[in-house]
């Protein structure tokens, strides 16, 4: 893999950061390329060298994080529920300016769906119907149902200030996917 000159990784860093940061203070629709770069404290030209336009850095932004959110479930996928769900929450938690400013009104609505689809993806192998208690259901949905509890949740969090621990969430959420997966 190429060595990415620093220069320009903090260029991105600041930009993306930036962008948050707006978009936690006001409407997406309401940003410019400019409060960006005001923001970031880079020129316009800098934006449009890395980023096609906004909604370009915003996608590559939302990819970043279900990018990164895909290696965590990879590298827990032979854990128990409990355990593998403290990365997750522990991400969630060091990137929380993210993470509630998407799930946010003012935040990019796309994002909870993109968020739903990856979970969908996740779950998909781990829904058992032959259960006792699962065999009269549907694996879709089962699955609809985990996946849209577990955004719920997750949004719950997120927006009401993380009242719990991702240690305590971790638990609590690992008990409930144990019980009905």
């Amino acid at each position: 893999m190429p060595k990415v000159d620093r220069r320009i990784a903090k260029s991105q860093e600041a930009i993306k950061k930036a962008l948050i940061e707006l978009m936690s203070e006001k409407s997406f629709d309401d940003i410019t390329i400019q409060d960006i770069s005001d923001r970031a404290n880079v020129s316009r030209g800098t934006i449009y060298l890395h980023y096609v336009d906004k909604f370009d850095l915003l996608d590559k932004l939302i990819e970043e994080h279900i990018h990164q959110m895909g290696e965590i479930c990879e590298s827990t996928s032979e854990m128990e529920y409990k355990d593998a769900n403290l990365p997750w929450f522990e991400y969630l938690e060091s990137n929380y300016l993210f993470f509630s400013t998407m799930l946010a009104s003012k935040g990019a609505p796309s994002f909870r769906r993109q968020f739903h689809e990856f979970l969908i993806e996740e779950f998909k192998d781990e829904v058992d119907t032959s259960k006792e208690e699962n065999q009269e259901l549907s694996e879709d949905v089962l699955l609809q149902f985990i996946v849209t509890s577990y955004v719920g949740i997750v949004e719950w969090w997120i927006t009401n200030g993380m009242p719990y621990s991702p240690q305590a969430m971790a638990e609590q959420v690992g008990i409930l996917l144990e019980r009905n997966l």
